[in-house]
């Protein structure tokens, strides 16, 4: 039993860990796998979490239950399209890819996916996001359509402008939107707005601490980043979005009508983002690399918080 229980436990891990590539995947699917990203969950995470938020929130809204399905659809939506993402990205960026060396070893710039194949893997990537997308009510479904000119654009905003996160932010908190759009087919309330704004803020901080890993090599090839713009202000700056995130998140959920347990979820949300901020290395990748990460664990706990008060 304690054999059956640590294999289980094991199998869990690597599938949120992305580990599973390099273990057990097939190895003609690897590629593919590195190309949308699975290896590294981080990125659907934090398009998921905003979707989940706004789920929550609607629900806390209507004074309802919450609604599982949609939060299931939004996961499944949310690693199709993020894996879609990143092969566009991929596929704009595969000649500046093999210049940085972290990037360098990606499925296109080092062979191991031409770019007809990648090509194919983006349609059907896309048609999988499209069919869950088809499962929400008219409203919604446009809503959703209405991001993707977002996010087309996001891959070409690092060569003319030193905010390319955004652009990002945009993309990647659209999901803020959905939640409401899916549960009412109509956008006339305040939370969605304010939960979206929170969700651009949070965007912009988590995504300026990510991009301090390249800024070194960025220079050197003119790749743009709120990282390389802010500079030695970084940390401040970071900071006064952090800020930001939480306060349109506090207006959202007082705008839903959350209680006690929508704001014990804030405030473990705001402690996460104060810790972020004061144990900053702008200089030091691997910190860098790991804080970014921990903004899963940040949403997952403004989310615990919204779930707790549909439940009481």
């Amino acid at each position: 039993m304690n054999e059956t229980t640590d294999h289980l436990q094991e199998s869990v891990a690597d599938a949120v860990s992305g580990h599973w590539v390099d273990t057990t995947a097939p190895e003609w699917l690897r590629p593919y796998a590195r190309l949308a990203r699975w290896d590294r969950p981080i990125g659907w995470w934090l398009l998921l979490l905003p979707c989940w938020w706004s789920v929550a929130l609607a629900a806390n809204a209507a004074n309802t239950h919450l609604n599982v399905w949609h939060l299931v659809l939004f996961f499944i939506g949310a690693i199709a399209m993020r894996g879609a993402g990143c092969t566009f990205n991929d596929l704009v960026d595969r000649n500046i890819d093999a210049k940085v060396a972290r990037t360098r070893s990606r499925p296109l710039p080092s062979g191991q996916v031409t770019v007809k194949q990648a090509v194919i893997f983006l349609v059907l990537q896309a048609l999988a996001g499209f069919l869950v997308l088809l499962q929400f009510n008219q409203f919604a479904i446009y809503l959703g359509l209405a991001s993707l000119p977002i996010i087309a654009i996001y891959p070409f905003m690092k060569r003319i402008t030193n905010w390319p996160q955004i652009v990002l932010g945009l993309a990647f908190s659209w999901g803020a939107l959905m939640g409401f759009a899916a549960r009412y087919g109509e956008l006339n309330q305040l939370a969605p707005y304010s939960l979206y704004v929170a969700a651009i803020m949070w965007t912009i901080g988590y995504d300026t601490i990510y991009a301090h890993q390249d800024q070194e090599d960025d220079a050197l090839i003119g790749v743009r980043s709120t990282a390389r713009t802010f500079g030695d202000n970084s940390q401040m700056i970071i900071g006064i979005f952090f800020g930001s995130a939480i306060l349109f998140a506090a207006i959202a959920i007082f705008a839903s009508g959350g209680g006690t347990y929508a704001a014990l979820g804030l405030t473990g949300f705001s402690v996460h983002l104060g810790w972020q901020i004061a144990t900053l290395q702008p200089d030091n990748s691997e910190r860098c690399l790991m804080q970014f990460r921990s903004n899963r664990n940040a949403g997952l706990l403004l989310f615990a918080g919204l779930v707790l008060e549909t439940l009481f």
